[in-house]
């Protein structure tokens, strides 16, 4: 199957049915708010490393949380009374980005969360279509996540914690809070078994695009996410 070169001067993506067995479909084109919401909205996002041209991928299956499947194991719950970490939504959407890009290459993992990718999301964050839960110890972050909203549905693009259990306290706390606002759909992107343990489960292409259709169009409780810092 071949993969396609986007044009520079379009904003269009070949259909996600043509994307290669491992999910890549295109490479190339631009990370503009344009270009990124197109893509979103077609069930495609770019993941590429450091130094390689943009890639766009549409894997299939897709792994996805439905809000009202949240399972939270026992000790998380423990853990979650303890009250150590103190949540807020939008407070620092860049530092979480960047957090998550160094936690990944400390790691040794390499990663795709590069200056351009943090300009890029920072820009869908400032026009709304983006947001990012944060915990505190103290005044310290130590873990967070971020992705990209559209309408209801909800594209998790990574998470960090620099304490045990900061980035699931904040998830949970995303997930109850936006399923409250009429969140339809999160999207995991591809499979992992720590989403897993939260009730994630994979579905055949097709069928998430169904999802991402209707659940696109219907607009959350109490209008869309603003612009920092109300959420």
């Amino acid at each position: 199957m071949p993969v396609f070169l986007l044009d520079e001067l379009s904003y269009e993506f070949p259909p996600v049915e043509l994307s290669r067995p491992d999910g890549l479909l295109a490479v190339g084109g631009d990370l503009s708010v344009k270009r990124l919401l197109n893509a979103y909205r077609s069930g495609i996002f770019p993941w590429y490393n450091q130094g390689e041209p943009i890639l766009w991928w549409s894997p299939d299956p897709r792994l996805v949380l439905f809000p009202e499947e949240l399972h939270v194991p026992r000790r998380l719950k423990r853990e979650m009374r303890k009250g150590r970490f103190r949540i807020t939504c939008n407070r620092a959407f860049r530092q979480v980005m960047e957090q998550c890009g160094q936690t990944r290459l400390g790691q040794n993992q390499g990663t795709w969360i590069n200056r351009e990718m943090i300009n890029a999301y920072c820009g869908l964050h400032e026009l709304g279509y983006a947001l990012s839960f944060e915990a505190w110890r103290d005044e310290k972050l130590v873990g967070g996540l971020y992705g990209v909203i559209l309408g209801s549905v909800f594209f998790g693009e990574s998470m960090f914690h620099r304490e045990r259990d900061a980035s699931k306290v904040a998830f949970v706390h995303f997930v109850n809070d936006f399923k409250q606002r009429g969140l339809g759909l999160i999207d995991c992107q591809v499979e992992t078994e720590h989403l897993k343990r939260f009730g994630a489960r994979l579905i055949p292409r097709p069928r998430f695009l169904e999802l991402l259709v209707r659940w696109q169009k219907v607009p959350l409780k109490k209008g869309q996410p603003g612009p920092p810092p109300a959420c």
